[in-house]
């Protein structure tokens, strides 16, 4: 490793010794941007394309868990009790004497 940092400083064309073995970061630049500009989900609601992707994930996520919130309430019903409605019909039921 050593050895590659100063073959390196050697044959860098810099004339300061010290810029020879500063690492170049070329290609590199965080402000060159490819594409669209990310936005928050809650600026622009109606274009997913444009969200931030942990925006996406979480409305996706959400979404998700409201169909299967909904899809359990609508397909297991309110279930009822048997003891209590059979208790119900014998305390109904006139007294035969």
């Amino acid at each position: 490793m050593a050895s590659r940092l100063v073959a390196a400083a050697a044959s860098s064309s810099s004339s300061s010794p010290l810029a020879r073995l500063i690492s170049r970061r070329r290609l590199a630049g965080a402000a060159d941007h490819h594409g669209p500009a990310k936005v928050n989900l809650w600026e622009d609601p109606m274009s997913p394309s444009k969200w931030k992707e942990e925006h996406f994930v979480l409305a996706s996520l959400a979404m998700w868990g409201g169909i299967i919130y909904g899809g359990l309430k609508a397909f297991t019903g309110k279930k009822e009790n048997k003891t209590e409605q059979s208790n119900t019909l014998l305390q109904a039921a006139p007294a035969q004497a």
